[in-house]
């Protein structure tokens, strides 16, 4: 049974009582929850005549009506922005990452605890509707809600949504098992690794060796787009070719707009992967569709039948499997005009096929989520797997994060989206799509299904523990930062960042040389001295303290503290070898032992504590962190521990106290671990966390990895979960038979000429099929629009047509600076930023 959940108070400091009054009352409860009228199928209406014609309006819902659609619809609609980019949701986020939230909630309190609230009058809806780019958009108000001093005694309790199979340890969700070929795909199975071929399919030759050539890396299975009868033709070739040379790896159609085509292909390849948006309905000018009626939208899917249950039966009698792959960016207009581009519409619009399946009694087919924004990704499957719970379904889950990107970043954003499901048991398939040659994706698909599989075999738990977890809404926890006391030398508030912050984790050896530690911390130089900049590490961690003697070492250091990089080390190391204006490490049991003594836990020269937990203290010690006057908590979880499940228990401790202490991720790699795999697993690990807002900073130690190349990849893993923009952020596909231009090349390009834009999103589009859907994340598109023709987008909006692709990279740039977004790069010094261009080339 799903834990029951706790509902935040209207401060957002914990639990609060059921009985309080608010003046904001209901309507500020339904104006937030009701953006995009999710809600249509279960709050009664009543009909009204207006200018002569028959027109429902919405009536007050009571309490329990309330509860059913947060329950099992969720209020997904809130607070989906991040600080920097508010590109998940369409609104901006409140401050501090929960108002809203709280508010709309706390106004629920007073409903259900109000005696007239069941029996109101009609209510009218004030939420403005327009549109942006086409897409409806959502102008919430903010409303002040003012407890009053009548409170009651008992606790009001939401059940949290059942989306896992266990929140104390990495339990696989249990499936039915579907067959794909001769590759079993389910719970009961090892993960299956996927890619996609980037071939012109009808290139029969050159698929058939890129084929090959997945196979070969340990590919299981392998998808070709198929886009039309041409198309489809040589999938038969092929097919035929490849079990000529033994080689009987499933092959899987990607099918857009074309049900016909998908008929043939069928004859040809073991699995058919069907797009909902745009497989029967593929209107893409995103005109909002007025639906009055829900009725009305329930017949419009009916309409549906007629093309899709063709392919349904002739799948059926063949024995192929499919994928109902939904896309963030390729929604239909029906379901936008509906739902907006939401988790809630991604997953509606799969149903509706996957109904029409079961009527006809098939079941060999799976779901997608794909989304390029990892937290609309993570949102829309677990909401997924709660409905699927709910109806008792079983159908196996494929994982991806879409148009992911390259190197690093492509491979941070997969590892953080794909990784927190896998953390959770969720995923049965997995493709890691890259703008790379596809063999190159098959590594980092198989370390994450080896990362996966380990915590599912391991086992490693935590204690049962009561969690109250929204996983409907990003809802970040924000820590408070550090303040300023008397007596202070230095500005003490660096030592975090508001938006998430990096701690690199030093050695003796690198202060030997520290005009190059100066630099690899992302610092600034002029006449030798560092200065901060927008990529430079907050603070540092000492592994060892230098001796008081070593002059050259302490020089370093008080010229960091002095630019407001603040010096982190453990308290026995201190006590030892003191320094001035240090931060102390304790761990929190030392903490609460010194405070049970009447001492004070700081050596000389400290003026800051940092708590150092390891997710294995009694929830008592945990609650009781807020007592200490620190500054931060250190989270290092202890060996044999499962990291996500410990690290969800410590905030759930931590907020049930409403302690507001920042909670910093410090993770230790083994030496001699690669690049990719920490890069994968501090994703997965980390990434897990702060998905759901846990976490306000990560701190990455890995012996033997360059100093640069770890700050790097820790700024790329707060870029990846939206909490922190350092440099451009690119929305690139993968590339695939439909791709209009070389996309590795073009991105190279691009990236050349753009890449010292911190907060500026590029999404780079190798056809239309999700190209202008996935400009709902970005500032600026460049899509391919027809053979050598370019066209560049803001946001949604396309502003320049059919560009010749000789001048469209030079034209995105205009763009760019028309927008007032460009700025011209800053020139280095001589050497400065070689070991950062090292690390991320390599």
């Amino acid at each position: 049974m799903p834990t029951p959940r706790h509902l935040p108070a209207p401060d957002g400091k914990g639990p609060v009582t059921a009985r309080e009054e608010l003046s904001s009352n209901w309507e500020a409860t339904w104006r937030l929850t009701h953006p995009l009228d999710d809600f249509r199928k279960i709050i009664p209406r009543k009909a009204t005549t207006r200018h002569g014609r028959v027109r429902r309006q919405p009536q007050t819902p009571n309490p329990l009506q309330l509860i059913f659609a947060i329950r099992f619809h969720g209020v997904h609609a809130l607070g989906g922005a991040s600080p920097v980019s508010q590109r998940l949701g369409h609104r901006r986020p409140p401050p501090r990452g929960g108002l809203a939230q709280d508010r709309m909630l706390s106004s629920m309190h007073s409903t259900l605890a109000s005696s007239h609230a069941v029996g109101g009058s009609p209510f009218r809806r004030h939420v403005a509707r327009g549109q942006r780019n086409g897409r409806r958009t959502v102008r919430p108000q903010a409303v002040a809600a003012q407890p009053s001093a009548a409170s009651a005694e008992k606790e009001l309790w939401l059940p949290t949504p059942h989306y896992c199979e266990s929140i104390y340890q990495t339990r696989r969700r249990p499936t039915r098992t579907i067959y794909v070929g001769k590759v079993p795909v389910g719970s009961e199975h090892p993960l299956a690794r996927q890619t996609m071929t980037t071939t012109d399919t009808r290139d029969v030759e050159a698929t058939v060796e890129q084929v090959k050539k997945c196979a070969d890396a340990g590919a299981d299975i392998v998808r070709i787009t198929v886009q039309g009868k041409r198309e489809a033709t040589a999938c038969l070739k092929i097919r035929d070719r490849l079990f000529q040379d033994r080689y009987d790896t499933p092959l899987v159609a990607d099918i857009h707009f074309q049900p016909t085509v998908a008929m043939m292909v069928a004859d040809a390849f073991e699995k058919i992967r069907i797009n909902p948006g745009n497989f029967a309905d593929g209107r893409k000018s995103f005109e909002e569709i007025n639906y009055d009626d829900p009725a009305q939208f329930a017949r419009e899917r009916e309409s549906f039948r007629e093309t899709f249950m063709p392919l349904v039966e002739k799948c059926k009698a063949l024995g192929r499997a499919m994928r109902i792959g939904t896309n963030h960016g390729s929604l239909s207009a029906r379901i936008l005009s509906y739902y907006g581009d939401t988790p809630r519409g991604m997953v509606e619009s799969a149903f509706e096929f996957a109904d029409m399946c079961r009527d006809a009694d098939y079941h060999n087919f799976l779901f997608s989520m794909k989304a390029s924004n990892p937290l609309v990704m993570v949102q829309a499957y677990r909401l997924l797997s709660e409905e699927m719970y709910a109806k008792g379904w079983d159908y196996p889950l494929h994982l991806g994060v879409t148009e992911a990107g390259e190197g690093e970043d492509g491979r941070m954003k997969s590892a953080i989206g794909i990784g927190a499901l896998l953390m959770d048991g969720l995923g049965d398939t997995i493709r890691v799509s890259l703008t790379e040659d596809p063999e190159f994706e098959i590594v980092p698909c198989g370390a994450l299904a080896a990362l996966g599989s380990r915590a599912q075999t391991e086992r490693w738990g935590v204690e049962p523990f009561e969690e109250h977890r929204d996983t409907h809404l990003f809802n970040r926890r924000v820590g408070e930062l550090p303040g300023q006391k008397e007596g202070d030398v230095l500005d003490m508030r660096s030592i975090l960042h508001r938006d998430g912050s990096v701690i690199s984790s030093l050695s003796l050896e690198d202060l030997r040389t520290p005009e190059t530690t100066y630099r690899n911390l992302g610092c600034k130089m002029a006449v030798g001295m560092p200065f901060k900049d927008i990529a430079t590490s907050d603070s540092i961690f000492l592994r060892e303290v230098p001796a008081e003697d070593d002059a050259q070492a302490r020089r370093a250091l008080r010229r960091l503290q002095e630019v407001g990089v603040h010096v982190l080390a453990e308290a026995e190391a201190l006590a030892a070898s003191p320094l001035p204006d240090s931060v102390a490490v304790i761990s929190l049991a030392a903490a609460l032992a010194a405070r049970a003594e009447g001492r004070s836990p700081l050596p000389a020269g400290a003026v800051r504590l940092a708590l150092a937990v390891d997710g294995t203290e009694p929830d008592a010690d945990v609650e009781a962190a807020g007592g200490l006057d620190a500054t931060l908590v250190l989270l290092r979880v202890a060996p044999g521990v499962s990291r996500v499940h410990a690290s969800r228990r410590v905030f759930e401790a931590l907020t049930r106290a409403r302690c507001h202490l920042p909670v910093v991720h410090a993770l230790e790699f083994a030496p001699g671990t690669g690049r990719e795999e920490l890069v994968l697993s501090a994703g997965a690990l980390v990434g897990a966390l702060m998905v759901d807002g846990r976490g306000d900073g990560v701190m990455l130690s890995a012996p033997g990895q360059d100093l640069a190349y770890l700050r790097t990849t820790s700024f790329g893993l707060l870029q990846g979960v939206r909490m922190r923009n350092t440099k451009t952020d690119y929305v690139s596909c993968p590339s695939c038979g439909r791709t209009l231009f070389d996309l590795q090349e073009v991105t190279d390009q691009i990236r050349q000429k753009t890449g010292h834009l911190p907060g500026v999103a590029i999404a780079i589009m190798g056809c239309i099929v999700n190209g202008p859907g996935e400009m709902a994340d970005a500032d600026f598109g460049y899509v391919g629009g027809a053979p050598g023709k370019i066209d560049l987008y803001v946001g949604k909006e396309v502003v320049r047509r059919a560009i010749p692709m000789e001048s469209a990279c030079d034209q995105l740039v205009e763009l760019i600076k028309e927008h007032g977004r460009w700025k011209d790069p800053e020139p280095e010094e001589e050497g400065e930023g070689q070991e950062e261009k090292q690390a991320v080339m390599a």
